[in-house]
């Protein structure tokens, strides 16, 4: 068991299954603009760093019209995107048990912060958080690290790195925990492709939510997250 005295958790992928809506809302603004469907496994591995990172990779994209791209696609995501999204089996409860036992819970996203903190809302999720920190827009500027939002983090509640750990599914997760000098756990569930997560070093990992929990919280809180979510009274 890890005992964190706070935990970083990654958004999409991690705590909330965008079941389609991001992938589905990037090919909305691409086909809007003329420009070929990549295919579904191109249009999955953007989901993690910035939008504007991941547009200028696909054919036919040019810098010219990656904020165009980025106003179609956010429309698109806040009419249906984020509705058809949800939490990850088990995730609520989870939330709701590390602070019960004093661990500060903290998002850090790649997403602009207000667009995560929608996202949270609409999912119910705002009450079991402590903090949001993301990027300041999909196309400002930042690279695929997301080492500068982990420090952010640290500043603002004047965490301990070595008394915290980061919890993501994707290898950006992990190297941003070793770049503060925090733990890492990387998801089984998200968007890593196979292998993706132990190359970048993640310190432990969890097949589901429960065995997270496991890790987390202990082998009790792990058992009993994995029979609620079997009765359906995980939230």
């Amino acid at each position: 068991m890890i005992a964190p005295s706070a935990v970083l958790l990654d958004l999409d992928g991690t705590l909330v299954d965008p079941a389609g809506a991001i992938t589905s809302g990037i090919r909305h603004a691409l086909l809007s603009a003329q420009i070929a469907d990549p295919g579904e496994e191109k249009l999955r591995s953007l989901i993690g760093p910035p939008l504007a990172i991941g547009l200028a990779t696909i054919d036919g994209v040019t810098h010219g019209i990656i904020d165009t791209l980025i106003a179609s696609y956010r429309a698109e995501y806040a009419q249906s995107g984020m509705a058809a999204s949800r939490p990850y089996p088990g995730v609520a409860a989870l939330l709701k048990a590390l602070r019960e036992v004093g661990t500060a819970v903290l998002v850090a996203t790649a997403k602009p912060t207000p667009i995560a903190r929608a996202l949270l809302e609409v999912q119910g999720l705002t009450p079991l958080v402590d903090g949001v920190f993301g990027n300041e827009d999909e196309g400002d500027g930042q690279s695929s690290s997301k080492t500068h939002i982990l420090a952010e983090a640290i500043r603002e509640h004047s965490l301990d790195p070595a008394r915290c750990v980061m919890v993501g599914d994707r290898l950006y997760d992990i190297e941003a925990a070793h770049e503060n000098n925090m733990g890492s756990i990387g998801v089984g569930w998200g968007f890593a492709e196979e292998g993706e997560l132990a190359a970048a070093g993640a310190g432990a990992h969890a097949a589901d939510v429960p065995e997270l929990a496991g890790l987390l919280l202990g082998e009790t809180a792990e058992e009993s997250l994995r029979a609620a979510i079997l009765m359906g009274a995980d939230a």
